[in-house]
């Protein structure tokens, strides 16, 4: 009797737990979903690289940011145009040069610089690249000479052109086409007032238009004493009378920098000075602008990057022309500058820099540049074309100036020849010492710097 509760209960049990047991499986091991129609979700992008360049402030560097970005949309690229103040951009690019890695893997350098940075091993070495990347045969050979090329003509190149410029003038188109100035020229002088063929024009203009109690005066000379002003504001003026810095190849000074001719341009120079606003004698690059734009000044000698902002501001009432002859020599100081590699930046940034200056390169991309305010290109070719030359009122000057740029020293030293010059011509524009004492103490002080680095 004993034994059937427990065997009843063991049978009922068992055939609970036997229902609990497979309603728990059934929870348990649910049915898999059906697959997805449809296509495979698409991978996640890779990340987007950076690249970052070095340039001064200015106009031009804006116009590049504007044009790499679209370089950035078609290879997933942060393009990163850092901009530095001209008076902190030389310090700051080789400062950064002294770290083990630079935060640019591009730096857009003066031609000066080209030099320093093949020899102390600050730019990659573009020599092999740069021919099968860059359409180089269609670079204008001047700017692609000075600012690419190291040691000139060796076919060794360090850099690309970026931007090329060169010194010019603008002139109130307005003064010198009103007919009351031109009545009073033409019975002073028996001949048209009109753009100056001639630096002996320049200075008879400049004389006519000066008239200290309206305020107003003839010339406004590049004549500061910082970084390179001065140096690039008389550089063309000695190369027209006949002088120059010195034989490249030989690094001889004397006999050209302190010369007879190279005296005679000094003086010429100083000259004009009689013909500028007050501080004539000490105005920087954009300094000299300021007595033009404030109706003052009836001529300016400046680089034609700047032009296209005098262009907007003054519109109607500005021309411009390419730098003056002196019998048949005529110059113009180099502007502008090339890209550069960093060897201190990593190796996939290096690849991705030479991208970038590849791309830049191309025609195409080039046409695009030219639009860019103060974005002038080294393409020969777009220089050349009519298109360009009426794209606006200074190409056609740019263009002319173009063919006749002359640069300074690109040897690694440069930077001890532009502190010389600045020192010695300036004392001479200051009336502290003569033309030729300057010139001549110059010439000496430039060969013991030549000879001490070679």
């Amino acid at each position: 009797m004993a034994k059937r509760p427990v065997a009843g209960f063991s049978i009922f049990a068992g055939v609970a737990l036997s229902i609990i047991w497979t309603g728990a499986c059934q929870k348990q091991q649910a049915p898999e979903p059906a697959a997805a129609s449809g296509p495979p979700a698409a991978p996640a992008p890779p990340p987007r690289k950076t690249l970052t360049i070095w340039w001064a402030q200015w106009a031009p560097a804006d116009g590049l940011q504007d044009l790499a970005n679209e370089f950035g949309q078609k290879e997933n690229v942060d393009v990163k145009v850092h901009q530095i103040p001209w008076a902190n951009f030389q310090d700051q690019v080789f400062q950064e040069f002294g770290k083990s890695q630079t935060a640019f893997d591009i730096v857009v350098g003066d031609s000066q610089w080209l030099g320093r940075g093949a020899t102390k091993g600050l730019y990659v070495d573009l020599t092999d690249w740069l021919p099968t990347a860059a359409p180089i045969k269609s670079f204008h050979p001047l700017a692609f000479k000075y600012l690419a090329e190291y040691p000139t003509g060796s076919g060794h190149y360090f850099g690309a052109p970026a931007e090329t410029d060169a010194m010019g003038w603008a002139y109130r188109k307005d003064w010198f086409e009103d007919p009351a100035e031109k009545a009073a020229f033409k019975k002073k002088h028996k001949k048209e007032l009109g753009v100056p063929q001639t630096w002996d024009d320049l200075k008879t203009i400049a004389e006519f238009f000066t008239r200290p109690d309206k305020k107003r005066y003839g010339d406004v000379l590049v004549t500061g004493r910082g970084y390179d002003d001065i140096v690039m504001g008389f550089e063309q003026v000695l190369y027209a009378f006949g002088g120059s810095w010195g034989d490249a190849k030989t690094m001889k000074v004397k006999g050209a920098l302190d010369s007879a001719d190279a005296v005679k341009a000094l003086d010429f120079f100083k000259g004009l000075l009689k013909y500028a606003p007050p501080g004539g004698s000490k105005l920087g690059y954009g300094e000299a602008l300021e007595p033009f734009v404030n109706n003052s000044s009836a001529m300016l000698m400046n680089y034609f990057a700047f032009f296209p902002d005098l262009a907007k501001k003054m519109a109607g009432k500005v021309g411009f022309f390419a730098m003056p002859k002196q019998g048949d020599r005529r110059y113009a100081s180099l502007g502008g500058q090339g890209f550069s590699i960093s060897t201190k930046a990593a190796a996939p940034q290096q690849e991705l820099a030479k991208k970038f200056i590849a791309w830049f390169c191309q025609v195409d991309t080039q046409k695009k540049w030219v639009q860019k305010p103060g974005g002038f290109t080294a393409n020969a070719e777009i220089l050349k074309s009519d298109e360009f030359k009426k794209a606006s009122p200074y190409n056609t000057a740019f263009a002319q100036s173009m063919d006749i740029v002359q640069d300074f020293w690109n040897v690694p030293v440069y930077n001890e020849l532009i502190a010389a010059t600045a020192q010695q011509i300036g004392e001479a524009l200051d009336g502290k010492k003569s033309s030729k004492d300057a010139l001549t103490q110059l010439a000496a002080e430039h060969e013991k710097i030549l000879q001490a680095a070679q």
